[in-house]
């Protein structure tokens, strides 16, 4: 059995969007969902990243001091990626856009990307030249709103889906479409059976890549190389600079820990 933690990384009210992503790991995985009780509530700019970046990366390690098997940061800027893979020693750290990529390219030879606003265009596309597919990309797409507004008309969502992803199939050429967003969740099988192509959840495929990985750490020793990009930084610097403490999860105050059927979205 493998505790995978899902971290959404914003400010957590009552309202939690419904999820179901703990439907979709491994029998005899689990997976925690938990959100933050300070921050924003969405990180559509990079101020608001800042603000996240050192309570998501201090998660991930207290989710290792745990016993977690895998950290799952759940949003598409992949914020704190590198940082929490750059500290962490045995877990699995995983975010959307890489494992959507990765898989994405598994599927077919090129891919669009739907996002929200076109604010958010920049960032991502860096990202997707970064990881090594700017040569698969056809285009991005954007429904024109922002997180918050996925889930206020699913019907007018889904029907901006369908519409964008047409076009990315049509005139962009894609044979692949990545929803773009965590917010997105729930909405990738109605489009899929629409358009004809594979429609990437980027949450689940997050979730999925993190189990894929536990396994082949346990079973082959594969794991994050600690030379060169994600060499850790040296531990007596760490505690003599007390960093953790100031900076740790102790700092985070009242983390919030979801109901595994309700998972935040960022």
């Amino acid at each position: 059995m493998s505790r995978l933690m899902y971290i959404s990384p914003v400010k957590v009210d009552d309202g939690v969007f419904e999820r179901g992503i703990q439907d979709h790991v491994r029998p005899g995985n689990t997976l925690d969902a938990i959100g933050f009780s300070r921050g924003t509530r969405h990180l559509e700019y990079h101020y608001y990243e800042a603000l996240a970046t050192p309570d998501i990366v201090h998660t991930v390690l207290e989710a290792e001091r745990q016993g977690f098997d895998a950290a799952v940061i759940g949003c598409f800027y992949d914020l704190g990626l590198h940082e929490s893979r750059e500290v962490a020693e045995q877990i699995v750290v995983t975010a959307p856009c890489e494992s959507s990529l990765l898989l994405a390219a598994s599927l077919g030879s090129t891919f669009s990307i739907i996002v929200g606003r076109r604010k958010w265009i920049p960032q991502m596309k860096a990202s997707v030249h970064h990881y090594g597919f700017g040569d698969r990309l056809a285009s991005f797409r954007a429904l024109e709103f922002g997180v918050l507004d996925y889930h206020k008309d699913e019907q007018e969502t889904a029907r901006r889906f369908i519409d964008a992803g047409r076009k990315a199939i049509h005139e962009d050429g894609a044979e692949v479409i990545i929803l773009g967003c965590t917010a997105s969740a729930g909405f990738y099988r109605e489009l899929q059976d629409d358009l004809g192509v594979p429609v990437i959840d980027s949450a689940i495929a997050a979730v999925k890549h993190a189990e894929q990985l536990i396994e082949i750490r346990d079973r082959f020793g594969w794991k994050t190389s600690k030379i060169g990009g994600y060499e850790s930084p040296p531990a007596d610097e760490i505690e003599a600079w007390d960093l953790r403490g100031e900076f740790g999860a102790d700092a985070i105050t009242d983390i919030w820990v979801a109901d595994r059927s309700a998972v935040p979205s960022c």
